[in-house]
């Protein structure tokens, strides 16, 4: 595969950090339903990992009934985010390695997350990540989630090249099949707190399956 341009998810995608909602869901149940082991639905699970965060909270708000506001749900929410993506979150397996193999190939890198700016400046300055992405893009400050093309027809502009020369890599099923029918080049990358592993295969042109590490596209890409 022959890739000028290379747009990185960030959440499951370059670190390990999906296991946050389970951690959350906890919490949340704790401080506003009245129980130590709350778990959503699967549906609602599977549907706020790729929304706005705000936007989340609010649809987690009138799923559950929750009485609380919908700013002191962002506002709980927010501050056990801040700390988690600071100490907690860590680089997947065979990242750095591959970024480094891009940057060297001279291949423009971006990430663009649904999850908010502050957040992924957060994991990118804690993750060592910062050296290889000229600019990162948030779901938050467009305001359409990886239903819709937006954030990666953005990124493609500020690149300046051809959608079928840049690649997008994501571990959500919606955000990849949201990239190949805007006519990006695709990579699926299992995490295992994610949804949907057939519909992220169908719609990769290459997968990386639970065994396999991002350095395994080294032999795959501009090779």
């Amino acid at each position: 595969m022959k890739i000028k341009g290379a747009i990185f998810d960030m959440d499951g995608t370059l670190v390990d950090s999906l296991m946050f909602w389970d951690y959350l869901w906890r919490e949340l149940g704790r401080m506003f339903l009245d129980t130590n082991d709350f778990k959503p639905s699967e549906e609602v699970d599977r549907n706020v990992r790729t929304m706005i965060f705000t936007s989340a909270m609010s649809y987690v708000k009138k799923q559950y009934g929750i009485k609380a506001s919908e700013d002191e749900l962002v506002r709980f929410a927010t501050s056990k985010l801040a700390d988690f993506y600071r100490y907690d979150v860590k680089v997947k397996r065979g990242v750095i390695e591959f970024l480094n193999y891009l940057k060297h190939q001279s291949v423009k890198m971006c990430i663009a997350s649904a999850t908010d700016m502050e957040y992924l400046r957060i994991a990118i300055e804690s993750c060592g990540l910062s050296e290889y992405f000229e600019f990162v893009l948030s779901c938050a400050d467009i305001g359409k989630g990886k239903d819709q093309p937006d954030i990666y027809l953005m990124a493609q502009n500020t690149m300046g090249y051809r959608a079928e020369d840049i690649c997008v890599f994501e571990d959500s099923y919606v955000a990849l099949e949201t990239a190949k029918a805007a006519g990006f080049k695709t990579v699926g990358i299992y995490d295992k707190y994610n949804f949907g592993q057939e519909r992220l295969r169908d719609a990769s042109m290459i997968y990386l399956s639970e065994s396999n590490s991002m350095d395994e596209l080294i032999k795959e890409i501009n090779n």
